[in-house]
């Protein structure tokens, strides 16, 4: 993986004020700052978790790792903070969900793998220890992560910590929305090798939306071979934020940069261009390097993106855990 410099293929794009709306099907409104949506809108749409099924609620490692297996319906309440060693699996068809604003984990995180149809909110998700990723989502399709609170800290190396949130091995129709993402150096991973493009290509459909990004170092995200929408996000403190790679195309719309040295690039790390696309953005003063101007500009999903103007208002009210 080339790890040098970017290529020297910059273009600075100059983007218009106004916010540009795209319309397909049926419109979702705005929420107002502060408002939950009580489905995703995205790729994700559709997901359903535990359903109706009747909630159970867990305050110990075991009974949550005893809770979340299996692939029935099923809704589990996490109540408090749980020391993690390494990641729990997590199986089809589950919610899981914080009781009131400061319950979730530390030390490790959640693993989905070759599971569909889960639901992830309201849950502080800190420090995930090496080489634990706070969220991981591997050969899953069909998962809304929403309104958690994701962080660790700047003061320890780099590899420290391993992501945040990672979604690989050809995941599909996810789903990031209403979630803060502070003190950290890698952010979110979509995709996880150059290599792999033979399991990812055709794959790896993410929506982020309404998501705060602060002390973030990167990746935010960062994706291979798939196609993301990246609107209505604030990012703060970032070097290098939004990163196309492999070919992968990206719908950049209405977010909002502040310090940050690189908004969007498709060119560097990877020996593949990727592509982006980009409107209605306050850059406020960040750079960007677009090498490939992407086609994907036409969401498959109703959705409205509120202007960058409001952005900044609606997250800070509105992301994280605590807030449904």
């Amino acid at each position: 993986m080339r790890t040098g410099p970017p290529r020297p293929t910059i273009r600075r794009l100059a983007l218009a004020s106004t916010a540009v709306v795209a319309v397909v099907g049926a419109l979702v409104l705005p929420q107002p700052a502060g408002a939950a949506e009580t489905s995703p809108v995205g790729f994700g749409a559709g997901t359903t978790g535990g359903g109706s099924a009747s909630a159970v609620t867990v305050s110990t490692l075991d009974a949550f790792r005893t809770a979340v297996t299996g692939d029935t319906a099923k809704v589990v309440r996490v109540n408090g903070l749980i020391t993690l060693s390494g990641q729990v699996d997590v199986g089809s068809n589950t919610t899981v969900l914080g009781v009131g604003s400061s319950s979730g984990f530390t030390g490790g995180g959640l693993r989905l793998k070759e599971e569909t149809n889960v639901v992830i909110r309201n849950l502080n998700i800190s420090k995930p220890l090496a080489p634990s990723d706070g969220i991981t989502v591997q050969e899953s399709t069909r998962v809304w992560i929403d309104h958690n609170s994701f962080s660790a800290d700047r003061t320890h190396d780099k590899d420290y910590y391993d992501g945040l949130l990672d979604i690989t091995h050809a995941s599909d129709n996810v789903t990031v929305s209403w979630n803060t993402f502070k003190d950290h150096f890698k952010g979110s991973l979509v995709g996880h090798s150059d290599s792999n493009a033979s399991e990812d290509t055709g794959h790896l459909k993410v929506t982020y939306h309404h998501n705060h990004f602060s002390n973030v170092y990167s990746r935010i995200p960062s994706l291979r071979f798939g196609t993301g929408h990246f609107y209505d996000n604030y990012v703060v403190g970032a070097d290098t934020a939004v990163h196309s790679r492999m070919g992968a195309q990206l719908l950049v719309e209405n977010n909002v940069f502040r310090t940050t040295k690189i908004a969007v690039t498709t060119n560097r790390s990877s020996d593949v261009d990727g592509y982006a696309n980009l409107r209605g953005n306050d850059l406020g003063g960040a750079a960007t390097e677009v090498s490939r101007v992407g086609t994907f500009t036409t969401p498959p999903y109703g959705y409205t993106a509120e202007p960058a103007s409001t952005v900044v208002a609606s997250v800070t009210s509105g992301a994280g855990a605590g807030k449904l």
